[in-house]
């Protein structure tokens, strides 16, 4: 294993040097988080941990990983945070806000920090640009707050530019996994992102720079591209991936997409604009859009096939992957209703038998 790999293995904790920010979803402005000089947490489940005060207060028809990641924060499993913001990306994401936001004005002595909303809309119109422009001001003034100091332009210039550096660095990763054979595995490539969302900026940039430095190791196997529902540990990958499967790319917010569009100018509102045209993703982007996006980047990593990962209460991969299937024209298979951090055997079965012998796209 690389040193850069390895690393992974044992991430980091924060040292204490700044306010530790944690945050839910793709659609946080992490860019704002790093000018106030705090330190960006992106918050993930654990599903090999029961999640009983999340089913409690969330109830168990929502998305698993909402009601880990409520379990966790009430545990005090991510440590000290000083804030936290949520995006509204999806509604199991819009629910954990409200719940913790009533959970700390019930209890104001609950191990909870304060919690901020920012709600980004994704439609391409200017004044849905107006919209989350005025959201983002908001998420400043509170971070401003909470930090006791302005967050100056010169900061969120700066923040913006190691933010796109990162990002440029992911992408250079990311054709890793295209070439022929791969040279990253997905397991691989998801732990990097993952680790980069628990770093500060800078610290970010270097493990990147490192795993780039690196002498890369081939990876064989049937080449899939995987779409679905997102994936903040990497069970499901690396049981695919033990099946014989390479997963060269994603389309999900803690892999690819995280990476795919950057701020093109340092100011408020090109950042509004990024954050606005984020994406495609499943619960917010349309099916076209989202099938027209997978079909491109499939194509683009030489996919030879396509999984959709639809984890229990997750509705939206189901009603995309038709058209998914239809545009990639690949040998696919949708594996519904699956266990949060994992496959049942019937699933992997189904996606182990992509490597057999094809006659038609399933």
């Amino acid at each position: 294993m690389s040193a850069a790999l390895a690393r992974l293995a044992t991430p980091a904790e924060p040292d204490g040097s700044r306010p530790v920010v944690g945050y839910v979803g793709a659609d946080v402005p992490v860019e704002l988080l790093t000018a106030a000089g705090m330190h960006p947490l992106r918050l993930t489940g654990s599903p090999g941990e029961p999640s009983t005060a999340g089913d409690r207060y969330l109830g168990t028809g929502l998305d698993p990983v909402a009601r880990s990641v409520l379990t966790r924060l009430l545990d005090g499993a991510y440590g000290h945070l000083d804030g936290l913001v949520v995006s509204r990306d999806c509604e199991a994401s819009s629910r954990l806000f409200y719940a913790v936001r009533e959970l700390k004005r019930i209890d104001p002595a609950a191990p909870l920090p304060p919690v901020q909303l920012v709600d980004v809309l994704h439609l391409p119109h200017r004044t849905t640009t107006r919209y989350v422009h005025a959201k983002l001001a908001g998420l400043r003034a509170t971070l401003e707050t909470w930090a006791g100091r302005p967050i100056t332009d010169d900061d969120l210039a700066e923040a913006i530019g190691q933010h796109n550096r990162l990002r440029h660095l992911l992408r250079e990763i990311g054709e890793l996994r295209g070439r022929t054979p791969a040279l990253l595995s997905g397991t691989q490539a998801l732990s990097l992102v993952a680790a980069t969302t628990r770093l500060p900026v800078r610290d970010a940039c270097s493990l990147a720079e490192r795993l780039l430095a690196e002498q890369p190791s081939e990876v064989d196997g049937l080449r899939v591209f995987l779409t679905g529902s997102g994936h903040d540990e990497p069970g499901v990958y690396a049981a695919l991936e033990e099946a014989g499967l390479v997963i060269v790319g994603e389309d999900h917010d803690w892999g690819d997409l995280l990476s795919l569009r950057d701020v093109e100018a340092p100011t408020m509102l090109a950042l509004a604009e990024r954050y606005q045209h984020n994406g495609p993703s499943a619960p917010r982007a349309s099916i076209r859009r989202r099938a027209e996006h997978t079909s491109s980047a499939a194509r683009a990593r030489g996919a030879g096939a396509l999984i959709s990962y639809a984890r229990v209460h997750d509705d939206a991969p189901p009603w995309d992957f038709p058209a998914q299937r239809a545009l990639c024209g690949l040998p696919s298979v949708l594996l519904d209703r699956q266990p949060y951090g994992g496959l049942t055997d019937d699933a992997l079965a189904a996606a182990a038998g992509l490597r057999g012998p094809v006659g038609a796209v399933r």
